[in-house]
């Protein structure tokens, strides 16, 4: 009975340990590109 607590035990300190490794995917898209002020003024003919 104790070695299946120590497995179980073992068991959630991995997985926990696993769970706070991992890292969330940046899902953000990049910024918008700035137009500069020449190609704003060539833009609006």
């Amino acid at each position: 009975m104790t070695a299946l607590s120590r497995l179980a035990l073992a068991g959630l300190f991995c997985l926990s340990l696993a769970a706070c490794a991992t890292q969330p995917v940046d899902t953000t898209p990049p910024p918008a590109k700035r137009l500069d002020a020449k190609t704003t003024l060539e833009g609006r003919r």
